[in-house]
């Protein structure tokens, strides 16, 4: 009986560290998530003072969450401490690639393979976002610029022919990926062709002026 309580007094220290692990852990990728989001709405209002304070709190947030979970492996490649990594690398990516700064690699990230590339999938869509808001203003090459990055992404992304157990998912990401790509390619195709007709329209008006004298 004696060995029986023993045995049972350590599992529970055992679980019970577990369990304050696990606990932990999810209070630090709630977090992780919140600052991403807020460091991903920070970038598209060209806020980019406040994009890095969010990102750095994340990264704080990042490395304490693997260190301190280096002792459960498998709660740390969890899916909610997974999905709340894929955030953060979304939101890094999302605010190199729109201010046309070198991205981050996953080891300066400290972020599994996978979950880099579900990061780099998703930030795709926070692209058109951005490129949609330029349009707005008229046809732009900046939008160009980020649809070529979402026409990369997309290349790289097609050729990760590997089971869904290993990548997290990723080959739906790039279905999903490959239908935004091609939207923005259809509204930056639009764009453009309404920009050469306005201004087609008014090289016509000017000329037509100039040969009747009449003023603007």
């Amino acid at each position: 009986m004696d060995a029986l309580t023993t045995i049972v007094d350590r599992i529970n220290k055992s679980l019970e560290a577990r369990t304050s692990a696990r606990d932990q852990a999810l209070v630090h990728a709630r977090a992780i998530t919140r600052h991403s989001a807020n460091a991903i709405r920070a970038t598209h209002r060209g806020e980019k003072d406040l994009t890095k304070e969010h990102l750095v709190e994340a990264r704080k947030l990042a490395k304490e969450l693997k260190s301190n979970l280096s002792e459960y492996t498998d709660l740390y490649f969890a899916g909610y401490t997974q999905d709340a990594l894929k955030e953060y690398s979304e939101a890094s990516l999302t605010y190199a690639i729109i201010e046309n700064m070198p991205i981050p690699d996953p080891e300066e990230l400290g972020v599994e393979y996978a979950t880099y590339l579900n990061g780099l999938a998703e930030c795709v869509g926070e692209l058109r976002r951005r490129c949609l808001d330029i349009l707005r203003q008229g046809y732009s090459k900046e939008a160009e610029r980020l649809l070529n990055w979402m026409d990369e992404i997309y290349s790289i992304l097609v050729t990760m022919d590997y089971p869904d157990a290993v990548t997290n998912g990723l080959r739906r990401q790039t279905d999903l990926v490959r239908g935004i790509v091609e939207r923005t390619r259809g509204d930056l195709t639009i764009s453009l062709r309404e920009q050469h007709l306005e201004d087609t329209m008014r090289t016509l008006s000017i000329q037509f002026n100039n040969k009747t004298g009449t003023k603007k």
